[in-house]
């Protein structure tokens, strides 16, 4: 991904995550002013990610629950900050979380909006989970939008945007609401944003898959294996990534039918391999007979990351950042067409 604008406006990000969402903003032309997010691991790839790189010079990590933070903390004044956004916790409205919504104690919508009142953000932009959507949270959604209007905000659009759909080699719908102040919600495109051309997973891996290849081009097995894979692999796209959660075990692609999904483009889902320069097992890691396992890092490619974005702590913990992050190109998408509103504002009152 390449920044496509100007980093000209601000933005204060809660549940942060890996940074997919943070990363994306950023490329949209969003300069951060703080990530807020609880899981430490994740605060550190985020500290990783933005210390001390210029492009995000005055951008504050906070490991903090949102439910017990202070935003006196970050300093800003009613009305200062261009941009609220954040993923606030899935399994509420998850068909795996069994969708408790309101009663579910992970629910952080109401913080969220709590913020959204004190800070007064010019925007607001909220993604979940597409089950978010469903006939049975109708209510509940109304009751978002009602306190968001008490507070002067105009919704946009709340609707499920395909990550397939923005260049990310994976299926993975997730519901988007933006809210604007009035004078910014009329200059907003009220509609989803421009799609691009699907990218197989094929493409998205086949550098690093042939790297990984290469780096063990003494087994007669690995040229083979290697077009095996990609003629499979360049199929379609891959099916959602899982990160799961800290009380379930070790890392893998996900159940029983995403696995058949993966081995039908020629990928073992049973574990995550090894990163090249750790591998012990080519064995595992390479010539399984469904096909080779993904890295971290290919895991990342599959979720729309930048490659050179790092991921801190060990191999599991990471990959559950991965699995748990939003499409950085989909968060980039939406930020554009905010970004513009902000500018045909400004263009007017000049």
């Amino acid at each position: 991904m390449t920044r496509t604008n100007e980093l000209k406006y601000t933005s204060v990000e809660i549940c942060a995550g890996a940074g997919g969402q943070a990363s994306g903003l950023h490329n949209a032309g969003f300069r951060h002013a703080a990530l807020i997010e609880i899981d430490r691991d994740a605060c550190q790839t985020l500290r990783d990610n933005t210390e001390g790189n210029a492009e995000w010079a005055g951008c504050k990590v906070i490991e903090a629950d949102l439910r017990e933070f202070d935003p006196a903390a970050l300093g800003l004044e009613p009305g200062e900050l261009d941009l609220l956004a954040g993923g606030v916790p899935c399994p509420p409205f998850s068909a795996a979380g069994k969708q408790l919504g309101r009663d579910d104690e992970r629910d952080l919508f109401p913080n969220m909006l709590e913020l959204v009142d004190h800070l007064e953000p010019k925007a607001v932009m909220i993604e979940n989970v597409r089950g978010l959507l469903d006939p049975k949270f109708v209510e509940y959604r109304q009751e978002i939008i009602k306190r968001l209007e008490s507070m002067g905000y105009e919704e946009c659009y709340w609707d499920v945007l395909e990550a397939k759909k923005y260049g990310v080699p994976q299926l993975r719908p997730r519901a988007i609401l933006v809210a604007m102040k009035p004078e910014y919600a009329k200059y907003f495109q009220h509609s989803k944003p421009a799609e691009s051309k699907p990218v197989s997973v094929g493409e998205a891996l086949h550098d690093s898959m042939r790297a990984r290849y290469d780096a063990v081009a003494d087994d007669p097995r690995a040229e083979s294996a290697f077009k095996k894979w990609y003629e499979k692999a360049l199929e379609g796209v891959a099916p959602t990534v899982v990160g799961g959660s800290k009380k379930h075990g070790g890392a893998d692609l996900g159940p029983t039918r995403a696995k058949r999904a993966w081995a039908d483009l020629g990928v073992c889902g049973l574990g995550v391999a090894n990163e090249p320069k750790e591998m012990k097992d080519a064995d595992r890691d390479l010539f399984a007979s469904a096909g080779p396992k993904l890295t971290v890092t290919q895991a990342a490619l599959i979720q729309g990351f930048d490659e050179g974005w790092k991921f801190s702590g060990r191999k599991t913990a990471a990959y559950r950042q991965v699995g748990n992050a939003f499409p950085p190109p989909v968060a980039q998408a939406v930020g554009e067409q905010i970004y513009a509103a902000f500018e045909a504002a400004q263009a007017q009152q000049d």
